[in-house]
């Protein structure tokens, strides 16, 4: 099993979920939060002052998928999220050793 984590764009979010609900994917876990990296952040000019703001807000999206399902996953979000311009996001893929469904106690894959 493997856990995908992925920063993207805000506005691509309703596309994301849209591609992984036509290929089975229902359970996913949306955090807002805000980064940077190669796009530096955004600067604009106003009466005379100069503005930026660094930390600029994306979505962090989490998926635990079976091993099978990693491929399908991760190239529909990539797909998905991508617009062409720097500050896409970055796409995360993690070993997950064990999960437990708390109400039933499933495990594993059953668990999924």
């Amino acid at each position: 099993m493997k856990m995908i984590c992925a920063i993207i764009r805000p506005d691509k979010l309703e596309e994301v979920k849209q591609g992984l609900r036509s290929i089975g994917i229902k359970g996913l876990t949306i955090y807002e939060v805000r980064g940077k990296g190669r796009q530096e952040g955004v600067k604009w000019s106003a009466r005379g002052h100069e503005y930026g703001l660094d930390m600029l807000p994306k979505l962090k999206i989490e998926v635990l998928v079976s091993d099978e399902n990693l491929d399908a996953v991760v190239d529909v979000i990539a797909q998905k999220a991508k617009t062409g311009y720097v500050g896409d996001g970055k796409i995360f893929v993690v070993p997950v050793e064990e999960v437990v469904r708390i109400r039933t106690g499933e495990r594993g894959k059953e668990a999924l």
